[in-house]
């Protein structure tokens, strides 16, 4: 691995350690991920509890982040919101009885080895195991990074149940992270989700634009816009991930007609702040990325150190709507353990109900009331005409093959 830096400046270049034409090439960044105490050392003076947490790492979740990434660490800071998310802690080891290895239920909803069918009309679909970081926080880490990637035959497996599960209309592309596979092969891939009649919108679960935004070049843009509708969801988790080049990233997507929203984790200590929560949320409207999630961590293996209590949660984004523009507030849910889905929640404003009024809470903490109106059906009768002949979402076919 070629010698880098040690780096407080985020400016590789002037020390003469690595080309301008290396550091911007998406594949150099892979090529040289750091795994390493010695790989980190370039960068930051590593705390005793992350050198604890590397030397354990083993038996753990495996380390890997781009030089690009590490690069925004703060090097004396072991409280810094990067390094905390890149570097393990020896906590991941203390795992309670509540965590499980695979949190979501996904592999008990796996009709076929690359797919994940959970809800009625959308799927996950497993394109690769590889990604440009291995999050401390990630809830598939069962899967990525491992030595089982996904195959030719099961991706091909799980197109052809896709085409033959009508009542899939959304496809998500995860893993692993999508946009590692070459340009051709990612075309390839969105060119036959494409040619299902009735898959009607795919998108990508990504943080490249956030740890690899060298990645997102005009030739990848060009061909994600081909496959429209197409939308990017990627993770940014704390305003300091929000550098001008994944600026750039983001707003290049953008402006080849790649819609992108943004799905953060809430982390303990890394982010779990209203000040920190509004700033990231400003920020990515800035750059056209619209706020869609606000996750609850999610109940898996060694990550009981980085969740926050729900009620925390709340608290959080009780600070943040009303005192923002509400396209700056994302929903915040709960991925219910086992399988259960995104359950919304947040703080509830509703103080009482009548036949006659609501009364409720504002975000300052004013009673207000809301006057019900007098009539009570709400049926819509040009329903029976507009959608004539149109099934029920609930009685679309494919959910027995589903196991819904």
């Amino acid at each position: 691995m070629p010698s880098l830096p040690v780096l407080t400046d985020r400016a590789p270049l002037a020390r003469g350690d690595v080309s301008a034409h290396e550091w911007n090439d998406w594949r150099w960044q892979l090529r040289n991920m750091l795994k390493s105490a010695a790989d980190l050392e370039r960068f930051v003076r590593l705390s005793r509890r992350e050198r604890d947490g590397l030397a354990a790492s083993a038996g753990m979740f495996r380390v890997g982040l781009t030089p690009y990434y590490a690069s925004l660490m703060d090097r004396d800071q072991p409280s810094c919101p990067i390094r905390m998310q890149a570097i393990p802690s020896p906590r991941e080891l203390e795992v309670t009885d509540a965590e499980l290895r695979d949190p979501l239920g996904e592999d008990t909803h796996s009709p076929v080895p690359a797919v994940f069918h959970k809800y009625p009309d959308r799927c996950l679909l497993l394109a690769v195991d590889r990604c440009a970081i291995y999050c401390r926080h990630c809830n598939r880490r069962r899967l990525v990074g491992g030595d089982d990637p996904t195959t030719r035959a099961e991706l091909d497996e799980g197109i052809d149940y896709i085409a033959r599960t009508r009542r899939i209309r959304d496809v998500l592309i995860s893993g692993g992270d999508p946009l590692l596979l070459s340009t051709r092969k990612l075309d390839s891939i969105l060119g036959k989700l494409s040619a299902i009649d009735h898959v009607e919108i795919v998108r990508v679960g990504t943080r490249v634009p956030v740890v690899l935004p060298q990645r997102i070049d005009d030739e990848l843009c060009r061909v994600l816009r081909a496959h429209q509708p197409f939308y990017v969801n990627t993770h940014f988790n704390h305003p300091k991930e929000i550098t001008p080049e994944a600026r750039e990233a983001c707003e290049r997507l953008v402006d080849h007609g790649v819609p992108v929203g943004n799905q953060a984790v809430l982390l303990r200590g890394v982010n779990s702040s209203v000040r920190c929560m509004r700033r990231l949320m400003r920020e990515l409207l800035k750059m056209r990325v619209r706020p869609y999630y606000l996750f609850q961590g999610d109940t898996v293996v060694g990550t009981d150190h980085l969740r926050t209590p729900v009620a925390e949660a709340e608290r959080i984004l009780a600070g943040m709507r009303g005192w923002m523009s509400g396209m700056a507030i994302p929903h915040l849910v709960l991925d219910a353990p086992g399988g259960g889905g995104k359950i919304p929640i947040g703080p509830d404003y509703v103080v009482s109900r009548s036949p006659t009024e609501v009364t409720l809470e504002n975000y300052r903490g004013h009673i207000v009331t809301y006057p019900e109106p007098r009539e009570r059906d709400c049926t819509v009768p040009y329903d029976e005409i507009y959608f004539a002949g149109e099934p029920e979402d609930d009685d679309r076919e494919g959910s027995a093959e589903a196991g819904l």
